[in-house]
């Protein structure tokens, strides 16, 4: 029977909870547990396939084609297990899926309320969740519940992960609340009165940790805990430190030295085998003595916003890991180089434009890619940047001046990027388009298996096939793909049954390592085995960064 450790937070939101939910996991899988996670979010939206990347961050995609929270990205980088979408859901969610059992006569003419309806809703979502875990039967299912107690939203999740308790019966679930212990510059200590009321809220809707993991700039002193212990109600050995590091994979150890996993395995009863994080030690080292350095620019419109591209920036970093490199990202504003030029190129060992949405950037974009393929920088495109690709070379080798996407320009006479729907058998124009309809579920997504042409680059990296996610609605317009291959461009992997280009690249005559991808290989990363485009890509990188030193830098413009 699957047993349920509900994470919660408190004081202020962007503690890192996914993190400690995740590295708590893994600590648990680390003793020969089946752990499973689920993210359950208090927003309205049915899910933040629609949110702005300002509002929510990363979107990230599950293998069975949902779009969910970045926190399930933390989840597969830290255990085996995979995310589906039944591991997150939303408020909107919960309502949807009641008010249609109310349309349907499920309650038999009562009044449909928060309490019971909407919390046995939330609850049966969670047990759905853990029944739904790729790892078997989960022998624990960790639930991080979103917002912060004390916020509206969040209540009923709570009140449901309360009921849940008391009806699984003891030593079945319990609660881990992840608070704030701010510094006072001014006054000089450590403030523990926020914990305090935090956990006081939590309380008065009938929940007690069993745990707290207190966040602090620096290790909290035993005095302060000792403090924090006896205004909680809290053992003072379950009153965790977690402070601030430089890198979230040290935080498994971090807890684990503080006895966390024993103090859960303890409150439910489970006697697994000793924790071993050696792996974790290993990928620790690896990133703190790293022999080689590069400097990788990646392009784009929301690097203020670097949770925009938390996955793959993690992905870089487990590249960085197995190739014994410090990878060093410089996130450049695609807009400037719209207004400046390409010129602050020119240091990089490689160049990588990510995915987006919209026309905003896409000039500067181009830009960067037309400098990293005259220049012979190695290249990677993902999403957009694989489309933006397509449309450069097209634009500036193939000698079509106004090739477009038909997201940014739907009258534009050469439609290398189209929605499918929009070309034509005959001379591949686009069809009018109809009005925009529901943005929601309109976008490919999931993971698709797709064959690899031979002897092309794409096979050295992934061999015969590539599997990978996807997460968008326009795609590569097969009409003008052979003048395109005809100038050097190749399509070197496919859709197996809509035909569909899913990764492109430069033939090795016109570029040393220039490769664009339809789909998103930064959600199958992870830490302990790296990901093999990205480790070609750094390894491309470190190629480039050692050809530049033994010769001179070209001369010329850059544009």
């Amino acid at each position: 029977m699957t047993q349920y450790v509900f994470v919660t937070g408190g004081v202020v939101s962007s503690l890192g909870k996914g993190i400690a939910a995740a590295s708590l996991a893994a600590i648990l899988e680390s003793r020969g547990l089946k752990v499973t996670l689920l993210k359950l979010d208090p927003y309205i939206n049915v899910d933040p396939g629609t949110m702005s990347p300002f509002q929510h961050g990363e979107v990230f995609v599950t293998e069975d084609g949902a779009e969910t929270d970045l926190d399930l990205g933390h989840y597969e980088r830290f255990i085996s297990t995979k995310m589906r979408k039944a591991n997150n859901f939303t408020t909107g969610q919960i309502y949807e899926s009641v008010i249609r059992k109310e349309r349907r006569g499920e309650y038999l003419g009562k009044t449909v309320q928060v309490i019971p309806h909407i919390t046995n809703e939330i609850q049966a979502f969670i047990e759905r969740g853990a029944r739904a875990a790729t790892c078997g039967e989960p022998d624990v299912a960790i639930v991080e519940i979103g917002g912060t107690v004390g916020d509206i939203e969040s209540l009923p999740f709570l009140e449901a992960a309360r009921q849940m308790s008391s009806r699984l019966g003891r030593r079945q679930a319990c609660f881990v609340h992840l608070t704030l212990v701010p510094y006072l510059e001014a006054a000089g200590e450590l403030k523990t009165k926020p914990t305090q009321h935090s956990v006081q809220k939590l309380r008065e809707i009938g929940i007690l940790p069993h745990a707290l993991l207190c966040r602090a700039q620096s290790p909290i002193p035993a005095d302060e805990r000792a403090k924090i212990s006896l205004f909680t109600n809290v053992p003072q050995e379950a009153v965790i430190s977690v402070w601030n590091v430089d890198n979230i994979y040290k935080i498994p150890q971090m807890l684990h030295n503080q006895g966390l996993d024993e103090i859960i395995c303890n409150e439910l009863g489970l006697m697994p085998a000793p924790a071993n994080l050696s792996v974790w030690a290993k990928l620790v080292e690896a990133l703190e003595r790293p022999q080689h350095r590069v400097v990788i620019g990646m392009v784009g419109k929301y690097v203020e916003l670097t949770e925009s591209y938390k996955s793959l920036i993690e992905a870089l970093k487990h590249a960085a890991i197995h190739t014994s490199t410090e990878v060093s990202i410089e996130y450049i504003d695609s807009e400037l180089i719209e207004r400046d030029g390409p010129y602050s190129l020119a240091h990089l060992d490689a160049i990588l434009v990510p995915g987006g949405f919209g026309p905003r950037g896409t000039a500067g974009k181009i830009a960067a890619i037309q400098y990293a393929r005259e220049a012979k920088v190695p290249y990677l495109g993902i999403c957009l940047g694989m489309q933006l690709a397509v449309i450069e070379f097209a634009r500036h080798v193939a000698g079509l001046s106004q090739a477009n996407s038909t997201e940014f320009e739907p009258a534009t006479p050469y439609p290398v990027v189209a929605l499918i729907t929009e070309w034509q058998e005959s001379d591949g124009r686009v069809e009018k388009r109809s009005a925009n309809s529901d943005l929601g579920g309109t976008m490919r997504l999931g993971a698709q298996r797709c064959p690899i042409r031979p002897a092309t680059r794409a096979e050295a990296i992934y061999g015969t096939h590539v599997n990978e996610r996807h997460r968008h609605r326009y795609e590569v317009n097969n009409h003008f793909v052979p003048m395109l291959e005809t100038q050097g461009m190749l399509i070197s992997a496919r859709t197996p049954t809509e035909n569909l280009p899913e990764m492109m690249e430069l033939r090795s005559d016109l570029h040393p390592w220039f490769v664009g991808v339809q789909f998103h290989p930064e959600f199958t990363s992870t830490p302990r085995d790296g990901h093999p485009l990205f480790k070609a890509f750094v390894t491309a990188a470190l190629n480039y960064q050692c050809s530049r030193s033994e010769t001179a830098a070209p001369t010329g413009s850059l544009a």
